[in-house]
C-alpha cells in the first residue's frame, strides 16, 4: 500500500487508497482504487501511469464512473466511514461542453494488474 502512495504521489497528493484484498487469505488481487486531492492530479496519472511497466508487470491506470466503497465498513473509523458516504476529491462544477472529460467521470484512478500493490 505505501509503494503505491508513493509512486502515485508524484502527482498529487493522495487522498484515499482501497487496495483490494482476498478476505480469505488478506493477499492482494494485484489492483486498487486512490483518489487523489484534485481532477487535475488524476488526469496526469492517468495520463502518465497507464500501460507502464513496474516490475515488469503492465499496469492499467484509469478513470472510474460508478465507484462502490467495500461492503465490510463496519471496523472502520469515522473518518474513513465519512470519506465512503461522501466520496473523496474535490467537489467540481458540473462540466461544460467544453471541458475534456465527460461528467460520468469521477476522481478515481482503478489500477489493475501489479506487484506493486502487494
Amino acid at each position: 500500500e505505501g509503494d503505491v502512495i508513493c509512486v502515485f504521489s508524484q502527482y498529487g497528493e493522495v487522498v484515499n487508497i482501497n487496495l483490494v484484498r482476498n478476505k480469505k487469505t488478506g493477499k492482494s488481487k494485484g489492483f486498487c482504487f486512490l483518489c487523489y486531492e484534485d481532477q487535475r492530479s488524476t488526469i496526469l496519472a492517468v495520463d502518465n501511469f497507464n500501460g507502464i511497466k513496474i516490475k515488469g508487470r503492465t499496469i492499467r491506470v484509469d478513470h472510474v464512473a460508478n465507484y462502490r466503497p467495500p461492503k465490510d465498513s463496519d471496523d472502520l473509523d469515522d473518518i474513513t466511514k465519512a470519506l465512503h458516504a461522501k466520496g473523496c476529491g474535490v467537489k467540481t462544477p458540473p462540466h461544460t461542453s467544453s471541458d475534456s472529460l465527460s461528467e460520468d467521470e469521477e476522481v478515481l484512478v482503478k489500477k489493475e494488474k501489479g506487484e506493486v500493490c502487494a
